[in-house]
């Protein structure tokens, strides 16, 4: 996915911002349509959780779509406006444009605990090892509460390449993993974990897979729909 990544941006000029853009929007349908639209409630409580980098981009972009369409939504992220990456910071001021807060941590006790879905946009596929500082407070105040978990990518605490798990994990209901299946999503142990696995298209042009196994033609993948169930 590094790779991918790259190749998408640097040979094929497709910026993060559109990937991102796209991303969060593939992550606040799928939230819609799996989590809120059978509720009463004409205004159901998501509470999106953002790390500083590109996964919590996606997040952010997500909790202004939602926000949008008529969800009340409570953002936190897990680094102050200056460590944000720049294209996160950029989601996160357009947030703010639309009347959405940008919390810290230290917020999240005080959040009414009447919550339909938690948006987990801690950390992306490159994150590795036990979460830590912010990051796994946000995770320990997710695993204390009982609304379910969209996680964006990989859930929080899980290794994306090997499957394997860190002592504080966040399991989801269901995952949105983006362009292409990360393996350790796909792995026997991970099962628990990741839930519903879920693809997004975020428009990574087809050659940026080239040189790559793959059981099927990426080309094909995304022809019925932007996103598709994988496990």
């Amino acid at each position: 996915m590094v790779e991918v990544d790259r190749r998408a941006v640097e040979e094929f000029g497709v910026e993060l911002l559109q990937m991102m853009e796209l991303a969060g929007r593939a992550l606040a349908r799928l939230a819609l349509a799996r989590f809120l639209d059978d509720l009463s409630d004409l205004s159901p409580h998501v509470v999106v959780l953002a790390g500083p980098g590109g996964n919590g981009g996606g997040a952010l972009v997500a909790a202004r779509r939602l926000a949008g369409w008529g969800a009340a939504v409570t953002v936190v992220t897990s680094a102050s406006q200056p460590d944000l990456s720049p294209v996160t910071a950029h989601q996160a001021r357009a947030l703010r444009s639309q009347g959405v807060a940008v919390n810290a941590v230290d917020c999240l006790q005080a959040i009414d605990p009447k919550i339909d879905l938690v948006i987990d946009g801690l950390l992306g596929y490159r994150g590795d090892g036990e979460p830590r500082g912010a990051v796994r407070e946000a995770v320990c105040w997710a695993l204390a509460g009982t609304a379910p978990i969209l996680a964006l990518d990989v859930p929080t605490g899980l290794d994306a390449t090997t499957g394997v798990t860190a002592t504080v994990c966040l399991p989801a209901k269901a995952t949105l993993t983006l362009a292409a299946p990360k393996t350790g999503l796909i792995a026997a142990q991970a099962a628990a974990v990741v839930g519903e696995v879920y693809l997004a298209d975020i428009g990574v042009p087809p050659g940026a897979y080239q040189g790559f196994d793959s059981p099927t033609d990426p080309k094909t993948w995304f022809r019925a729909s932007d996103v598709i169930r994988v496990v």
